[in-house]
Protein backbone atom coordinates (compact mmCIF):
# COMPACT_ATOMS: atom_id res chain seq x y z
CA UNK A 1 0.00 0.00 0.00
CA UNK A 2 0.93 3.49 -0.68
CA UNK A 3 1.85 5.91 1.58
CA UNK A 4 3.53 9.49 2.13
CA UNK A 5 7.02 7.98 1.27
CA UNK A 6 6.24 5.83 -2.08
CA UNK A 7 7.93 7.30 -4.71
CA UNK A 8 5.66 8.99 -7.61
CA UNK A 9 6.82 9.19 -11.13
CA UNK A 10 5.81 11.08 -13.50
CA UNK A 11 6.63 10.68 -16.96
CA UNK A 12 10.08 9.39 -16.78
CA UNK A 13 10.66 11.75 -13.55
CA UNK A 14 10.82 10.17 -10.22
CA UNK A 15 10.44 11.65 -6.84
CA UNK A 16 11.16 9.79 -3.92
CA UNK A 17 8.39 10.46 -1.58
CA UNK A 18 4.80 12.58 -2.34
CA UNK A 19 6.38 15.59 -0.50
CA UNK A 20 6.73 18.72 -2.25
CA UNK A 21 7.58 22.20 -0.91
CA UNK A 22 5.04 24.40 -2.32
CA UNK A 23 5.50 28.26 -3.87
CA UNK A 24 5.84 30.56 -1.70
CA UNK A 25 7.19 34.35 -3.15
CA UNK A 26 10.22 35.67 -0.75
CA UNK A 27 10.31 38.89 -2.02
CA UNK A 28 14.23 38.93 -1.77
CA UNK A 29 15.40 39.23 -5.67
CA UNK A 30 16.43 41.98 -7.56
CA UNK A 31 16.16 42.23 -11.14
CA UNK A 32 14.53 38.91 -10.61
CA UNK A 33 18.24 37.52 -9.85
CA UNK A 34 17.85 34.74 -7.01
CA UNK A 35 20.79 34.68 -4.41
CA UNK A 36 22.09 33.29 -1.00
CA UNK A 37 18.44 33.50 0.35
CA UNK A 38 16.82 31.28 -2.06
CA UNK A 39 19.39 28.80 -2.10
CA UNK A 40 19.03 28.49 1.61
CA UNK A 41 15.25 28.52 1.11
CA UNK A 42 15.20 26.01 -1.14
CA UNK A 43 17.96 24.08 -0.11
CA UNK A 44 17.27 23.37 3.47
CA UNK A 45 13.99 21.81 2.44
CA UNK A 46 15.77 19.63 0.26
CA UNK A 47 18.35 18.64 2.95
CA UNK A 48 15.04 18.39 5.30
CA UNK A 49 13.94 15.63 2.63
CA UNK A 50 11.19 17.21 0.54
CA UNK A 51 10.73 15.08 -2.88
CA UNK A 52 9.99 17.70 -4.63
CA UNK A 53 10.68 21.50 -4.19
CA UNK A 54 9.33 23.99 -6.11
CA UNK A 55 10.32 27.86 -6.89
CA UNK A 56 8.60 30.67 -5.74
CA UNK A 57 6.57 32.20 -8.95
CA UNK A 58 9.33 32.94 -11.67
CA UNK A 59 8.51 35.57 -13.58
CA UNK A 60 8.85 35.47 -17.42
CA UNK A 61 8.94 38.89 -18.22
CA UNK A 62 9.66 41.75 -16.21
CA UNK A 63 6.67 43.61 -16.28
CA UNK A 64 4.98 39.83 -15.45
CA UNK A 65 6.84 40.62 -11.89
CA UNK A 66 4.69 41.25 -8.77
CA UNK A 67 6.89 43.58 -7.28
CA UNK A 68 10.22 44.18 -7.89
CA UNK A 69 11.90 41.35 -5.48
CA UNK A 70 10.53 38.59 -7.38
CA UNK A 71 12.49 36.27 -9.06
CA UNK A 72 12.68 35.48 -12.83
CA UNK A 73 13.68 33.40 -15.87
CA UNK A 74 13.79 36.00 -18.96
CA UNK A 75 17.34 36.99 -19.02
CA UNK A 76 20.71 34.55 -19.19
CA UNK A 77 21.95 36.36 -16.01
CA UNK A 78 18.94 35.18 -13.97
CA UNK A 79 19.08 31.44 -15.24
CA UNK A 80 22.82 31.44 -14.39
CA UNK A 81 22.02 32.53 -11.00
CA UNK A 82 19.68 29.69 -10.66
CA UNK A 83 22.35 27.12 -11.48
CA UNK A 84 23.81 26.59 -8.62
CA UNK A 85 20.68 26.62 -5.92
CA UNK A 86 19.23 23.89 -8.61
CA UNK A 87 22.48 21.58 -8.23
CA UNK A 88 22.47 22.08 -4.68
CA UNK A 89 18.79 20.61 -4.31
CA UNK A 90 19.39 17.72 -7.19
CA UNK A 91 22.46 16.71 -5.02
CA UNK A 92 20.08 16.26 -1.83
CA UNK A 93 18.57 13.71 -3.66
CA UNK A 94 15.42 15.68 -4.36
CA UNK A 95 14.22 16.90 -7.92
CA UNK A 96 13.27 20.59 -8.32
CA UNK A 97 10.72 22.52 -10.69
CA UNK A 98 10.23 26.12 -11.52
CA UNK A 99 7.24 27.90 -11.58
CA UNK A 100 6.83 30.42 -14.02
CA UNK A 101 4.26 32.84 -13.84
CA UNK A 102 2.90 36.57 -14.85
CA UNK A 103 1.18 38.44 -12.36
CA UNK A 104 -1.11 40.38 -14.99
CA UNK A 105 -3.06 42.96 -13.32
CA UNK A 106 -2.12 42.25 -9.93
CA UNK A 107 1.81 43.32 -10.60
CA UNK A 108 3.36 46.89 -9.71
CA UNK A 109 3.37 46.65 -5.80
CA UNK A 110 5.36 47.61 -3.41
CA UNK A 111 7.49 44.97 -0.85
CA UNK A 112 5.01 43.72 1.77
CA UNK A 113 6.69 45.07 4.37
CA UNK A 114 5.66 48.28 2.79
CA UNK A 115 2.25 47.51 2.75
CA UNK A 116 2.03 45.88 -0.96
CA UNK A 117 0.04 48.53 -2.24
CA UNK A 118 0.27 49.67 -5.68
CA UNK A 119 3.82 51.19 -6.81
CA UNK A 120 3.87 54.59 -8.20
CA UNK A 121 5.39 54.52 -12.03
CA UNK A 122 7.47 57.22 -10.44
CA UNK A 123 8.78 54.84 -8.51
CA UNK A 124 9.46 52.45 -10.44
CA UNK A 125 5.90 51.41 -11.10
CA UNK A 126 4.82 49.74 -14.59
CA UNK A 127 1.44 49.92 -16.20
CA UNK A 128 0.03 46.36 -15.71
CA UNK A 129 -1.68 44.05 -18.67
CA UNK A 130 -4.49 41.95 -18.05
CA UNK A 131 -7.35 40.51 -20.33
CA UNK A 132 -9.54 43.08 -20.13
CA UNK A 133 -9.43 47.08 -19.24
CA UNK A 134 -9.86 45.89 -15.54
CA UNK A 135 -9.00 47.43 -12.31
CA UNK A 136 -7.62 45.21 -10.21
CA UNK A 137 -5.97 45.75 -6.78
CA UNK A 138 -7.20 49.53 -7.37
CA UNK A 139 -4.68 49.58 -10.65
CA UNK A 140 -6.00 50.09 -14.43
CA UNK A 141 -4.86 47.00 -16.08
CA UNK A 142 -3.86 47.36 -19.90
CA UNK A 143 -6.03 45.55 -22.01
CA UNK A 144 -3.58 43.10 -23.83
CA UNK A 145 -3.60 43.34 -27.97
CA UNK A 146 -3.69 40.02 -29.57
CA UNK A 147 0.06 40.69 -30.68
CA UNK A 148 0.67 41.16 -26.67
CA UNK A 149 -1.02 37.81 -25.96
CA UNK A 150 1.30 36.09 -28.50
CA UNK A 151 4.48 37.97 -27.60
CA UNK A 152 3.33 36.35 -24.27
CA UNK A 153 3.23 33.20 -25.06
CA UNK A 154 6.64 33.25 -26.42
CA UNK A 155 7.96 34.99 -23.15
CA UNK A 156 6.61 31.47 -21.39
CA UNK A 157 8.40 29.46 -24.07
CA UNK A 158 11.98 31.41 -23.84
CA UNK A 159 11.60 30.93 -20.25
CA UNK A 160 10.63 27.55 -20.23
CA UNK A 161 13.94 26.94 -22.56
CA UNK A 162 15.95 28.46 -19.88
CA UNK A 163 15.05 26.22 -17.30
CA UNK A 164 16.20 23.42 -19.14
CA UNK A 165 19.13 25.28 -19.57
CA UNK A 166 19.42 26.37 -15.73
CA UNK A 167 18.67 21.57 -14.94
CA UNK A 168 15.07 22.04 -13.47
CA UNK A 169 13.75 18.59 -13.86
CA UNK A 170 10.32 20.18 -14.28
CA UNK A 171 8.04 22.91 -15.15
CA UNK A 172 5.12 24.05 -13.32
CA UNK A 173 2.90 26.77 -14.52
CA UNK A 174 1.12 28.98 -12.17
CA UNK A 175 -2.69 29.41 -13.54
CA UNK A 176 -4.52 30.77 -10.50
CA UNK A 177 -4.34 33.10 -7.07
CA UNK A 178 -5.71 35.78 -9.78
CA UNK A 179 -2.90 36.33 -11.71
CA UNK A 180 -2.50 36.25 -15.88
CA UNK A 181 -3.70 33.31 -16.58
CA UNK A 182 -6.95 32.98 -14.00
CA UNK A 183 -7.27 36.54 -15.47
CA UNK A 184 -8.12 35.04 -18.57
CA UNK A 185 -10.26 32.27 -17.71
CA UNK A 186 -12.54 33.94 -15.35
CA UNK A 187 -15.12 35.62 -17.09
CA UNK A 188 -15.29 37.68 -13.67
CA UNK A 189 -12.10 39.82 -15.46
CA UNK A 190 -12.26 39.08 -19.01
CA UNK A 191 -14.40 40.84 -21.04
CA UNK A 192 -12.84 40.35 -24.07
CA UNK A 193 -14.93 39.92 -27.46
CA UNK A 194 -12.12 38.22 -29.48
CA UNK A 195 -10.79 34.46 -29.73
CA UNK A 196 -9.59 35.19 -26.08
CA UNK A 197 -12.97 36.31 -24.25
CA UNK A 198 -16.46 35.12 -24.55
CA UNK A 199 -16.88 31.34 -24.13
CA UNK A 200 -15.10 29.05 -21.75
CA UNK A 201 -13.00 27.78 -24.69
CA UNK A 202 -11.97 31.67 -25.77
CA UNK A 203 -10.91 32.17 -22.45
CA UNK A 204 -8.53 29.08 -21.97
CA UNK A 205 -7.50 29.70 -24.90
CA UNK A 206 -4.64 31.65 -23.96
CA UNK A 207 -3.32 29.07 -21.02
CA UNK A 208 -4.11 26.00 -23.81
CA UNK A 209 -1.81 27.44 -26.28
CA UNK A 210 1.23 28.07 -23.40
CA UNK A 211 1.07 24.89 -22.70
CA UNK A 212 1.05 23.30 -26.28
CA UNK A 213 3.97 25.85 -26.95
CA UNK A 214 6.03 24.77 -24.14
CA UNK A 215 5.50 20.99 -24.09
CA UNK A 216 6.71 21.09 -28.28
CA UNK A 217 10.13 22.43 -26.50
CA UNK A 218 10.41 20.37 -22.96
CA UNK A 219 11.34 16.78 -23.92
CA UNK A 220 8.98 14.10 -23.69
CA UNK A 221 10.57 12.75 -20.66
CA UNK A 222 9.21 16.17 -18.96
CA UNK A 223 6.47 16.40 -17.05
CA UNK A 224 3.97 19.47 -17.06
CA UNK A 225 2.65 20.88 -13.75
CA UNK A 226 -0.24 23.43 -13.84
CA UNK A 227 -1.55 25.19 -11.07
CA UNK A 228 -4.98 26.26 -11.13
CA UNK A 229 -7.55 27.75 -8.98
CA UNK A 230 -10.81 25.52 -8.95
CA UNK A 231 -13.04 27.92 -7.70
CA UNK A 232 -13.36 31.95 -7.51
CA UNK A 233 -14.48 32.05 -4.27
CA UNK A 234 -17.07 34.61 -5.31
CA UNK A 235 -20.99 34.61 -5.36
CA UNK A 236 -21.29 35.87 -9.14
CA UNK A 237 -23.33 33.89 -11.59
CA UNK A 238 -20.17 34.06 -13.88
CA UNK A 239 -17.71 32.91 -11.11
CA UNK A 240 -15.24 30.67 -11.91
CA UNK A 241 -16.04 26.89 -10.47
CA UNK A 242 -15.31 23.34 -9.83
CA UNK A 243 -17.44 22.79 -12.69
CA UNK A 244 -15.63 24.75 -15.07
CA UNK A 245 -12.37 23.76 -13.11
CA UNK A 246 -13.36 20.04 -14.26
CA UNK A 247 -13.50 21.05 -18.05
CA UNK A 248 -9.99 22.52 -17.72
CA UNK A 249 -8.60 19.91 -15.92
CA UNK A 250 -10.12 17.44 -18.83
CA UNK A 251 -8.37 19.79 -21.66
CA UNK A 252 -4.96 20.15 -20.11
CA UNK A 253 -4.55 16.44 -19.49
CA UNK A 254 -5.22 15.83 -23.16
CA UNK A 255 -2.72 18.46 -23.60
CA UNK A 256 0.25 16.53 -22.11
CA UNK A 257 0.18 18.18 -18.71
CA UNK A 258 0.71 15.84 -16.09
CA UNK A 259 -0.44 17.11 -12.55
CA UNK A 260 -2.40 19.73 -11.64
CA UNK A 261 -2.50 21.35 -8.44
CA UNK A 262 -6.00 22.49 -7.01
CA UNK A 263 -6.48 25.44 -4.80
CA UNK A 264 -8.61 28.53 -4.57
CA UNK A 265 -9.32 32.16 -4.89
CA UNK A 266 -7.38 35.02 -6.41
CA UNK A 267 -9.97 38.00 -6.72
CA UNK A 268 -11.88 37.84 -2.94
CA UNK A 269 -10.86 38.09 0.26
CA UNK A 270 -10.81 34.37 1.91
CA UNK A 271 -12.55 34.51 5.72
CA UNK A 272 -11.00 33.20 7.92
CA UNK A 273 -14.01 30.81 8.89
CA UNK A 274 -13.33 29.02 5.30
CA UNK A 275 -9.78 27.99 6.60
CA UNK A 276 -9.33 24.70 8.10
CA UNK A 277 -7.45 21.59 7.77
CA UNK A 278 -7.13 20.26 3.91
CA UNK A 279 -10.21 22.83 3.02
CA UNK A 280 -9.06 22.91 -0.53
CA UNK A 281 -8.52 18.91 -0.29
CA UNK A 282 -12.05 18.32 -2.37
CA UNK A 283 -11.18 20.06 -5.58
CA UNK A 284 -7.87 18.26 -5.85
CA UNK A 285 -9.84 15.07 -5.29
CA UNK A 286 -12.93 15.65 -7.88
CA UNK A 287 -10.33 16.28 -10.53
CA UNK A 288 -8.63 12.86 -9.56
CA UNK A 289 -11.57 11.06 -9.72
CA UNK A 290 -13.34 12.73 -12.69
CA UNK A 291 -10.19 12.92 -15.02
CA UNK A 292 -8.19 10.98 -13.62
CA UNK A 293 -5.03 12.89 -13.89
CA UNK A 294 -2.26 13.04 -10.33
CA UNK A 295 -3.08 15.84 -8.47
CA UNK A 296 -1.71 17.60 -6.08
CA UNK A 297 -3.21 18.81 -2.52
CA UNK A 298 -3.02 22.18 -0.50
CA UNK A 299 -4.81 23.74 2.29
CA UNK A 300 -3.60 23.71 5.81
CA UNK A 301 -1.91 20.25 5.51
CA UNK A 302 0.67 20.68 8.71
CA UNK A 303 1.21 16.98 9.94
CA UNK A 304 2.61 13.59 8.64
CA UNK A 305 -0.52 12.03 9.79
CA UNK A 306 -2.73 14.46 8.16
CA UNK A 307 -0.48 14.61 4.72
CA UNK A 308 -0.14 10.35 4.96
CA UNK A 309 -3.77 9.94 5.26
CA UNK A 310 -4.18 11.92 2.07
CA UNK A 311 -1.90 9.47 -0.13
CA UNK A 312 -2.95 6.27 1.31
CA UNK A 313 -6.71 7.25 1.32
CA UNK A 314 -5.80 8.06 -2.70
CA UNK A 315 -7.16 11.49 -2.24
CA UNK A 316 -4.44 12.90 -4.11
CA UNK A 317 -0.96 11.65 -5.37
CA UNK A 318 1.48 14.87 -4.24
CA UNK A 319 0.98 16.46 -0.75
CA UNK A 320 1.88 20.25 -1.39
CA UNK A 321 2.97 22.20 1.96
CA UNK A 322 3.69 25.48 2.21
CA UNK A 323 3.57 27.32 5.71
CA UNK A 324 4.65 24.23 7.40
CA UNK A 325 7.47 23.73 5.66
CA UNK A 326 8.48 27.37 6.68
CA UNK A 327 8.22 26.42 10.57
CA UNK A 328 9.76 23.12 9.73
CA UNK A 329 12.36 22.88 7.00
CA UNK A 330 12.75 19.22 8.08
CA UNK A 331 8.65 18.53 8.05
CA UNK A 332 9.99 15.63 5.36
CA UNK A 333 12.75 13.92 7.99
CA UNK A 334 10.11 14.33 10.97
CA UNK A 335 6.87 12.77 9.24
CA UNK A 336 9.01 9.91 8.61
CA UNK A 337 10.29 9.41 11.84
CA UNK A 338 6.39 10.39 13.28
CA UNK A 339 5.32 7.43 10.92
CA UNK A 340 8.01 4.90 11.88
CA UNK A 341 9.26 4.93 8.81
CA UNK A 342 13.33 4.89 7.92
CA UNK A 343 14.06 8.73 7.67
CA UNK A 344 16.70 9.75 4.69
CA UNK A 345 19.00 11.44 7.02
CA UNK A 346 21.74 13.43 5.34
CA UNK A 347 25.20 11.68 6.82
CA UNK A 348 26.05 15.25 8.10
CA UNK A 349 23.26 14.90 10.68
CA UNK A 350 23.47 11.30 11.67
CA UNK A 351 25.01 12.19 14.89
CA UNK A 352 21.33 13.83 15.62
CA UNK A 353 19.55 10.76 14.79
CA UNK A 354 22.02 8.01 16.35
CA UNK A 355 19.15 6.02 17.40
CA UNK A 356 17.46 5.94 14.20
CA UNK A 357 18.74 2.51 11.83
CA UNK A 358 18.80 2.10 8.98
CA UNK A 359 20.86 5.04 8.12
CA UNK A 360 20.08 5.57 4.59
Amino acid sequence: MKNLFSPLKLRELELKNRIALSPMQQYSAMKGIPNNWHLVHLGSRAVGGAGLIITECTAVSEEGLNTLYDTGLWNNVQMEAWKPIVRFVKEQGSKIGVQLWHSGGKGSNTHPNEGMKPLPLEKGGWITKSASSTVINGITAHELTIEEIQKLKMDFVSAAKRALLAGFDTIELHAGHGYLFHQFYSSVVNKRSDQYGGTFENRIRFLIETVQEIRKVIPDTMPLLVRVSAVDYLESADAWNLKDSLALSLILKNNGVDLITASGGGFAHVDKSMVFPNYQLPYAMEIKEKIGIPVGAVGLITTSVQANDIIVQDRADLVVIAREHLRNPYFSINAALELNIPPEIPWQYHRAYSSIKPYS
